[in-house]
């Protein structure tokens, strides 16, 4: 057994991962929050960072863009200040670095569709006591999304720009030999992890599997980059669907915290008999082996109330992974911590 930890570099954690509970007005820990996620979805949703990425505004101008009024805008950019999303130059307001960077066009990762996305989500955090008491979802995501196909396509683009700062990671570690041809993209719906792929390895094709509503866009992403006849989509459910004979290579990527432990065994069994002698199995996911981190502590609960699957540890991978026949099983985790882990596996 391989296991290969990438240490990560000393950082500095923001507030929001830091253990709470110890406001001297003990309100302060759930208002302040909420009125900080509350102003920078706002903020998302106007197109507010977007309209500063030029540089510094004065508060009428932005007003003005936004179509909004010079208090509120005013009301919210002091409010953002004053949690470090934006800084005063004088009279005008401008974004910080790290907003810059992160939530516009001209950032090297745009997550504003993430903001979007979060929107969406929130009234389902209404559902979060009785999904405590139920153990699990009335309604899941999924179903919504058959319910409400928009809410698929907002999530994709919010995985299309994760898949922006994942894509590094995984080109960095996950090896193609100049041989392997086929590419099996399961659950890939934003299109992009196959794209980079593609486009690194020019002897590559691609199939994107996934749910129709995920894939709304997808076609049209393929068609901009350039590559419409080496990659191609298959709409449909990941565990009865089609997978068009052997591959060489297959993405599991976030897929696994959606699906039970059952469905997640069978999975890698079926990948296992679709991939040709030698083929890569990599899987992306957040692994239940931090106890006491904020971030998979909240995002299983996010689980329970979404979908009402989980996340799991590394020895249960290894043993579905060993179990439907893969050797050579290595674990990378990434950095930071709450980027998740890959998990590469080849068939013998």
């Amino acid at each position: 057994m391989n296991t290969r930890h990438i240490p990560p570099a000393p950082t500095t954690r923001p507030d929001v991962c830091r253990p709470t509970g110890t406001a001297e007005l003990a309100m302060l820990d759930v208002y302040m929050p909420m009125m900080k996620s509350a102003a920078i979805l706002s903020a998302g949703k106007l197109g507010l960072f977007e309209a500063l990425a030029n540089g510094p505004r004065d508060i009428a101008g932005l007003a003005d863009t936004l179509h909004a009024s010079q208090r509120g805008t005013r009301d919210l950019a002091d409010f953002l200040v004053t949690i470090g999303y934006l800084e005063r130059h004088g009279e005008l307001v401008a974004n910080t670095a790290s907003t810059q960077r992160w939530f516009t066009s001209a950032g090297r990762v745009d997550y504003t569709p993430g903001l979007r996305w979060t929107l969406e989500a929130w009234p389902m955090m209404g559902d979060l006591t009785a999904a405590v008491r139920r153990g699990g979802p009335e309604t899941t995501l999924w179903q919504a999304m058959e319910d409400k196909p928009q809410l698929g396509a907002t999530f994709s683009a919010y995985m299309d720009a994760f898949a922006g700062d994942l894509g590094p990671d995984l080109l960095a570690h996950v090896p193609v030999l100049p041989e392997q041809r086929r590419l099996l993209d399961l659950g890939g719906s934003h299109g992009m992890h196959s794209i980079r792929f593609c486009q690194r390895h020019p002897q590559l094709h691609a199939l994107i599997v996934d749910l129709p509503s995920a894939l709304s866009e997808t076609d049209a992403t393929i068609a901009r980059h350039g590559l419409s006849e080496r990659i191609h989509v298959g709409p449909g459910e990941l565990l009865v669907h089609d997978w068009h004979g052997q591959h060489d290579v297959v993405f599991y990527l976030s897929v696994a915290h959606n699906h039970t432990a059952d469905e997640n065994r069978l999975a890698i069994q079926q990948i296992h008999d679709a991939l040709n002698p030698g083929g890569l199995l990599v899987i992306h996911e957040y692994l239940a082996d931090t106890p006491g981190n904020a971030f998979m502590a909240a995002f299983r609960l996010t689980l329970l109330y979404e979908t009402g699957t989980q996340t799991y540890r590394h020895e249960h991978y290894r043993a579905w992974l060993e179990t439907a026949g893969f050797a050579a099983i290595e674990r990378i985790d990434l950095d930071p911590l709450e980027k998740g882990s890959l998990i590469l596996a080849r068939k013998a």
